[in-house]
């Protein structure tokens, strides 16, 4: 067999094959793979209790039978049409031997089939350094503005103009409010979304702007790599401005399912107490259970989100002073396509200096990002 395959070189490879269990594939994988296990997820719980409690040897000889099940399944099942040319690239947990197992058998029948080094591990350690090397150098814009100036929506126009953007709310399955969270979606993992982050920059062109909403360490549950936050901390911003009638107007449209679960949004608005009281609260709560979305964001716009936007910005963001604010009070599709137009024009001047590390890389994000 030839020597393991580098994580550089997988494009090469007709197939990509994740051989572990489908609860380690479900937390995260390669993009692109596809899970043929060699062993499910109660067979790899077998054969490590087996190696725990018996000894090395009772494990092998129990999961070796599992093991040889299995990839008779895969080759009577999904690869049984593969042509004679077919080269796959296989990986499980550390590039040993479940991936070797899978690899050995594969080219038994006559198939050109390649470990890759150090499997999952390996890769984890691609994207830390993807992340790591690449943040501080990226061209980053980054899209500021108050709740409801529809930055998400911005990105995805600039996108569908050829702009390069990197939308980590889409990536994290969140729209970074406290009614961030999608009903019914659940967030990845953290590692997933990192590898999500990593796949895009591997593709950037570090000549053009790299548009990004700013952001600050946490998008729901998940937390934005530190490098990737110091880089947008140091960039250029433009600020979206819009009146609150415009804003509010776009925010029942962007937020319109809400409508549909009143008792899901009532509870999304219980940490808020501490903040604004129990009378207030519970006032929307209300709101929320009745349906009146028009006049619930309006209030959370006008006497939660607007007042946290304005104190954080100035200190978070660093550039902050040198803005362009960028009036957008049209923000309709149609007014959004214009929009991004407007915004790729201004051509701003980004990645001047990498960031260095400071004491205060670790501050919190400017309350009341997100939400468009």
């Amino acid at each position: 067999m030839k020597a393991p395959t580098r994580v550089q070189d997988r494009h090469g490879f007709d197939t990509l094959i994740d051989a572990r269990t489908p609860a380690e594939f479900a937390i995260d994988h390669i993009p692109g793979a596809v899970n043929y296990p060699v062993l499910d997820n109660e067979e790899r719980r077998i054969v490590g209790t087996l190696y725990k409690q018996v000894g090395a040897f009772e494990a092998r000889r129990v999961g070796g039978a599992m093991v040889a099940a299995n990839l008779a399944r895969h080759l009577q099942g999904p690869l049984a049409d593969r042509p004679a040319h077919w080269k796959p690239l296989v990986y499980c947990w550390r590039g040993g031997l479940r991936s070797g197992s899978m690899t050995s058998w594969l080219r038994l029948v006559g198939w050109d089939a390649q470990q890759l080094a150090g499997g999952y591990k390996g890769w984890r350690r691609h994207v830390i350094d993807t992340i790591a090397q690449q943040a501080p150098h990226l061209a980053l814009v980054v899209v500021c503005g108050a709740t409801g100036t529809a930055k998400t929506r911005l990105l995805h126009a600039l996108a569908a103009q050829g702009q390069q953007t990197l939308d980590l709310e889409g990536l994290a399955r969140h729209k970074g409010s406290l009614l961030g969270a999608l009903p019914d979606q659940p967030q990845p993992s953290q590692t997933a979304f990192e590898t999500a982050i990593a796949t895009v920059l591997e593709g950037l062109d570090p000549r053009r702007p790299l548009y990004v909403e700013g952001e600050g360490r946490r998008i729901g549950r998940l937390t934005v790599p530190l490098a990737l936050v110091e880089r947008m901390r140091d960039s250029p911003c433009i600020e979206l401005n819009a009146s609150t009638a415009a804003r509010v107007e776009f925010l029942l449209r962007d937020y319109a399912y809400l409508g549909e679960r009143p008792q899901w949004l009532a509870d999304r608005l219980d940490p808020l107490k501490p903040l604004h009281g129990n009378e207030t609260t519970s006032a929307w709560q209300a709101m929320a259970l009745a349906r009146q979305l028009p006049q619930l964001f309006d209030e959370l716009v006008t006497r939660h989100y607007d007042p946290w936007y304005a104190r954080s910005n100035r200190s978070y963001f660093r550039a902050w002073g040198q803005r362009r604010v960028v009036e957008a009070d049209d923000l309709s599709p149609q007014g959004i396509e214009a929009l991004a137009q407007r915004v790729a024009a201004l051509d701003l001047h980004a990645g001047s200096r990498p960031p260095a590390a400071r004491a205060d890389a670790g501050a919190d994000a400017p309350r009341g990002h997100g939400a468009g």
